[in-house]
């Protein structure tokens, strides 16, 4: 195997917008390149990780911590993260972009009408009716990136198109060799 530099693609945006479904393109995609990957996904790591942490701001903050320990050391080692979380505040983001590899902040941003359109398990409805407190982009704020690495709009784009976007930024900044190559 190639030396593979490490990095770390953090997809951030409201829940819906598509983080988890561009990260599993990204993956089928890179399939057969002969990379190291590990994706990260918020709501499997509140699974384990993170499962005794609830969802007000300080808790949102420790789950983001704890993440970037495991992406920094998977970073460091030559492995590329592919993390999706919904991580509302920009000073936290900017906190991962600080301690790992090659951090590339991607705002996967689908309007809020979108979003609530494509969520399955009804997680909006109940947000608006007072049932979820503290839930992202109705009761608690979502800090949108002012100048994300990658800026996908997912409502206009396919999950084939958005992941082709950040893996061609990979592949200009030689974190991933060129397809074929």
């Amino acid at each position: 195997m190639n030396e593979q530099q490490g990095f770390v693609v953090w997809m951030t945006g409201l829940s819906g917008a598509g983080k988890t479904t561009v990260a599993l393109e990204m993956l089928r995609q890179l399939d057969g390149r002969n990379l190291r990957l590990e994706r990260l996904d918020g709501d499997v790591v509140r699974e384990s990780l993170t499962r005794d942490l609830g969802f007000s701001a300080e808790d949102r903050a420790k789950n983001i911590e704890r993440v970037t320990f495991v992406a920094k050391l998977l970073s460091r080692n030559g492995v590329g993260c592919i993390c999706s979380f919904i991580s509302p505040y920009q000073n936290v983001r900017d906190h991962v972009r600080a301690e790992t590899t090659n951090f590339l902040e991607v705002f996967v941003d689908a309007p809020l009408e979108v979003v609530m359109a494509r969520d399955v398990k009804g997680m909006y409805k109940k947000a608006i009716a007072g049932e979820i407190p503290n839930f992202t982009g109705i009761s608690d704020p979502f800090e949108a990136p002012a100048n994300p690495d990658i800026h996908l709009r997912t409502d206009q784009e396919t999950p084939v198109e958005s992941a082709g976007k950040i893996i061609a930024e990979l592949e200009k900044r030689g974190l991933i060799p060129l397809n074929g190559r």
